[in-house]
């Protein structure tokens, strides 16, 4: 069970990670972020992009509003900075929202149609976890990148143990 006080760990957690990626990935040389490689999103920005893509689909489902999106990720992708002032809206976005959730408001079904048409339900708490899991495991596709480029710095650690060592706060 995720508990009002999870909920803005995870909500905070999820920020913090996406802004180290951020940063790691702005600190790249050249065109190394938007270079096309292996890759199903084929470069760390449009990865990013996926990211926030559904970070706004899953907003709008606990919203109770249409999302606007046909797919799972756009065409194309914004500059980086741009996405990344973007995804920091969203981010706030859920840690608002987090701050607000009492234990029966997460335990709220939540009813949703899918991109590809399927209807889903599941609690709020169920999705905050969908969130943040999603987010992190696309973060590790752009955090695996990073070996691709010549010369680059390891990728930053993002796992929540280190940003509960980091952020050592109560989250209640």
């Amino acid at each position: 069970m995720i508990t009002p006080q999870a909920a803005r760990m995870l909500t905070r957690y999820n920020s913090w990670a996406n802004k180290l990626i951020f940063d790691a990935v702005s600190g790249l040389p050249g065109n190394e972020a938007t270079k096309e490689r292996q890759s199903l999103f084929k470069n760390m920005v449009h990865t990013l992009n996926h990211n926030y893509v559904i970070d706004l689909i899953w907003q709008a489902h606990l919203e109770g509003r249409e999302h606007g999106f046909a797919a799972r990720n756009t065409p194309g992708h914004p500059p980086l900075a741009e996405l990344w002032r973007k995804q920091q809206i969203v981010d706030d976005w859920y840690i608002a929202w987090s701050d607000k959730l009492s234990e029966a408001a997460l335990g709220e079904n939540v009813h949703f149609t899918l991109i590809g048409g399927n209807k889903g339900v599941m609690t709020r708490a169920e999705i905050l976890l969908h969130v943040v899991n999603h987010t992190s495991y696309h973060r590790g596709f752009v955090a695996d990148l990073f070996y691709q480029v010549p010369g680059a710095p390891r990728p930053p650690t993002t796992d929540l143990p280190v940003f509960l060592r980091e952020r050592a706060t109560a989250f209640a």
